[in-house]
């Protein structure tokens, strides 16, 4: 919800009137702009998810299928001995601190978040690299078979769940708490420098707010000498990345394709045209 109103407004308003009624006006303004552009402007897959909005309140998934998932459903644990909230997931726990209903929703089938599908997956023995890995639901969902995988977190809320979640792969799972991007200090690294080119990765997810760029400027060799990567990017952050991210790839010998439908990101620093934006680009390295 894009809380960017006046702050005192915000301070006299309760929270909870002023978010429906925040939401309600960014609904408004997003149904605004694209009944202003000319209907040739504007496609078939951005017409489905404005007709949905039409009817429904505002939200980050304009689909139908975010209504199945009941958060007062869900039966969430308490470990008393690490002071942590879990949940069961495919048979194993996932700690968090954030709504694991949101967690679902995003990789949902049918969701713009989603990473994977039965055409584009991690494969036995590949070795994971998940930047921006928050929760770690990714890498839980094929810890089984994966090789490696590097999990690179710098909030310190989502380091403690993943260490207590991957507690039983600590064998395979390496917890990196630095930033990924394009220079080297004491608290930000290049993944072309962490793993100092030796290393073959075959999946890479990037979601780390809107510098993706900086990650990928980082990673210029591993990019260029792993001939069987795979790359799940988050594109919503900023208004241009679908477009910026789907050359960047293509001109370095990548196929591309994007998760169906749109995200709207109602974020203060991002919420600008055009609303609509796809969520994530799948990159895959072309054999020569």
């Amino acid at each position: 919800m894009a809380e960017k109103r006046g702050s005192f407004f915000n301070r006299l308003i309760p929270r909870f009137i002023r978010t429906p009624l925040y939401n309600y006006l960014d609904k408004i303004t997003v149904l605004r702009y694209y009944s202003d552009l000319a209907e040739e402007l504007v496609n078939p897959e951005e017409k489905t998810a404005l007709d949905y909005l039409k009817n429904n309140k505002l939200g980050v998934f304009p689909y139908p299928f975010q209504k199945k998932y009941n958060k007062n459903k869900i039966i969430v644990f308490k470990d008393e001995l690490l002071k942590l909230k879990y949940v069961v997931h495919d048979g194993k726990r996932l700690y968090f601190k954030r709504n694991y209903n949101a967690l679902l929703m995003e990789q949902d089938i049918n969701s713009p978040h989603r990473y994977l599908t039965s055409d584009y997956r991690v494969n036995t023995n590949d070795i994971l690299v998940d930047i921006g890995a928050a929760e770690g639901i990714l890498a839980l969902s094929v810890i089984d078979i994966v090789k490696k995988v590097y999990l690179f977190e710098t909030d310190q809320n989502w380091i403690e769940a993943l260490e207590a979640t991957f507690s039983p792969w600590i064998d395979k799972v390496e917890i990196i708490n630095k930033f990924v991007s394009d220079r080297n200090d004491e608290n930000h690294v290049s993944l072309d420098e962490y793993f100092n080119g030796n290393l073959k990765i075959d999946f890479l997810k990037v979601d780390v707010e809107g510098a993706e760029e900086k990650v990928l400027q980082g990673a210029a060799k591993i990019l260029s000498e792993n001939e069987s990567l795979k790359v799940a990017l988050c594109t919503y952050h900023k208004p241009d990345d679908a477009v910026f991210f789907e050359k960047y790839f293509k001109d370095r010998n990548f196929k591309t394709s994007f998760s169906n439908g749109y995200m709207i990101f109602n974020e203060p620093k991002a919420f600008y045209p055009p609303y609509l934006r796809k969520g994530v680009l799948r990159a895959e390295k072309i054999f020569d």
